[in-house]
């Protein structure tokens, strides 16, 4: 009996292991939508901010951008892009910070938002 539930023990966590490995994939995949104005491997600014280490920035402080003064508010404020602020932001930016100057209207699906969250904590700082 016990290795049975070893051996079951054992097929959860590689079963785990292997859908985290796919939503990280499925994140990447996602994030080409996102990837005409972000980056997320390296740390140099396009249109938007440099996405690398985004999970537990504060908001408006990547270095060398130039935030739209709501997103200056929102940081000053508080607001830290954990995975639940991610989630609100990357699903309706423009609600999570009114005036800020993203123009992407925010993933609508989500597993989509999931995923690329799964894909931005995957990237090493």
């Amino acid at each position: 009996m016990k290795f049975l539930l070893v051996g079951a023990t054992m097929g959860l966590a590689l079963i785990s292991s292997i859908a985290q490995a796919q939503d990280i994939e499925a994140g990447k995949a996602v994030f080409r939508k996102c990837a005409a104005c972000h980056n997320a491997d390296t740390d140099a600014n396009k249109v938007g901010p440099t996405l690398r280490g985004v999970i537990g920035r504060t908001a408006g402080t990547s270095p060398n951008y130039s935030y739209s003064q709501a997103m200056k508010a929102a940081g000053a404020a508080g607001l830290v892009w954990d995975e639940a602020n991610l989630t609100e932001y990357l699903s309706d930016p423009k609600a999570k910070v009114p005036s800020n100057k993203m123009g992407f209207p925010g993933l609508k699906n989500p597993d989509e938002v999931e995923n690329v969250i799964a894909y931005l904590k995957s990237i090493p700082k």
